[in-house]
């Protein structure tokens, strides 16, 4: 029987615990699957998506058609652009709406021939993380700050002013001004179809991190800040207060902003358990069975040496 592949699609990719967590869910199921990582460079994006003939290697350097991948992750910078290729395309549906018009995002596709249908599973992602890790419940008139608007900002943007969540006012502030500019577009042409939003949401300059955060319950680095080798904190320290909850979507390190936010904060988590709840829901979406959540949960574990806690 041949194996069913799927994988990963960003650039770069080789950094990603996807696989990880996926290929052992397959072994512990008793599914012959395998999870792959592809390196797809912003250019060759709409072939890979569109033509099914097309030809790519994964990281191993093995060789593949696009055809052959039955589902993937996409990644890192390809979000965004991911979901103007295929919402233009009607042999792709939508199946998750409020999330990707929202967000303007997408992280999870399943092909059926040569269509298929996409989904942003990185809300559901975040919403276990606040839930389950960071133990964030909202309250009437809380307020956030979010840091960065990319693709994983934007979903958490979208999620945080969701009408049953009730955030009183969501504050967005990123340090690239086109990244800033292209958000501030795109949620303003989500108005009409989502008034709910007008008047939550805010862009900030950074002269006004101070006085915003003072206000807010909840913290949100969704920035590649402190994934480098300088773990540079996306806010300066001295900010940060007994009454924050705190998370970084960062999920390969523990940052500086997680440990400190520990010492300060109310509560603070980093961002692996994000990708645990985001895979495990596009896990069970390729497969059509539950995702063994804690078996996908022991494997990060091992790979990062260390416990999540809080992850159930």
């Amino acid at each position: 029987m041949k194996r069913t592949i799927y994988g990963l699609i960003g650039y770069p990719v080789k950094h990603s615990l996807s696989g990880v967590m996926h290929n052992t869910a397959f072994k512990a199921l008793g599914i012959n699957a395998e999870y792959r990582l592809f390196e797809i460079e912003p250019g060759n994006l709409e072939d890979f998506l569109l033509n099914p003939a097309y030809k790519l290697k994964d990281i191993r350097g093995d060789i593949f058609y696009a055809k052959d991948i039955a589902g993937f992750n996409i990644t890192i910078p390809h979000k965004i652009r991911a979901r103007e290729i295929l919402s233009k395309d009607n042999s792709f549906s939508n199946n998750n709406p409020y999330y990707v018009e929202l967000s303007g995002a997408i992280n999870t596709v399943k092909r059926n021939g040569s269509g298929g249908s996409y989904w942003n599973t990185d809300s559901y992602g975040f919403e276990s993380a606040l839930e389950n890790t960071l133990k964030f419940k909202p309250q009437n008139n809380d307020n956030a700050l979010v840091i960065g608007c990319g693709g994983v900002g934007r979903i958490i943007i979208s999620v945080l002013s969701r009408k049953d969540i009730e955030m009183n006012k969501i504050y967005i502030y990123d340090k690239s001004k086109d990244a800033e500019i292209d958000a501030e577009n795109h949620f303003f042409r989500c108005f009409l179809k989502y008034p709910h939003i007008k008047g939550k949401l805010e862009f900030i300059t950074e002269d006004r991190i101070a006085e915003v955060i003072s206000q807010c319950r909840l913290l949100v680095n969704a920035s590649p800040s402190g994934m480098g080798a300088s773990d540079e904190c996306p806010i300066p320290e001295g900010l940060l207060h007994k009454d924050l909850f705190v998370y970084d979507v960062v999920y390969n390190r523990e940052t500086r902003l997680v440990r400190r936010a520990r010492i300060k904060c109310a509560a603070s988590a980093g961002g692996l358990s994000m990708l645990l709840y985001q895979g495990a829901y596009a896990f069970s979406l390729w497969v059509n069975k539950p995702a063994p959540v804690t078996v996908m949960k022991d494997a990060l574990d091992r790979k990062i040496h260390k416990r999540v806690d809080g992850i159930r």
